[in-house]
């Protein structure tokens, strides 16, 4: 089972990012699919959140509004469109795959928001 999380990076405040998160060794289209975040010194934080049909998403208060999740079942891949990005966005950002009482991770990329 893997989870790969890319298209982190710097990027100043006010700008986008779109963090792709690829799947595989699993039945992708049967779970649902978050991202969350990890800022130093901080708890993992639930962002978004998507059902195993895309039909249903659910957001923090932090990110709703500049946050976008979308998933790609036949590509076996969940989006992240991050627009108006602020610097306190900035954390390692993670996929997470879950079903009942199965969760899997990806190890994280990095997001830095700084002028």
């Amino acid at each position: 089972v893997q989870l790969v999380e890319s298209g982190g990076g710097l990027v100043q405040p006010g700008g986008s990012l779109r963090l792709s998160c690829a799947a595989s060794g699993f039945t992708f289209s049967r779970y649902a699919m978050s991202w969350h975040r990890q800022a130093p010194g901080k708890e993992r934080e639930l962002l978004a959140s998507i059902g195993s049909g895309g039909g249903f998403t659910n957001y923090a208060d932090s990110v709703k509004g500049r946050f976008t999740i979308a998933r790609d079942n036949a590509k076996n891949t969940v989006y992240l469109q991050m627009n108006s990005l602020k610097p306190e966005d900035t954390a390692v950002y993670y996929c997470r795959g879950n079903r009942g009482v199965v969760d899997y991770w990806g190890q994280g990329t990095q997001v830095t928001v700084s002028s």
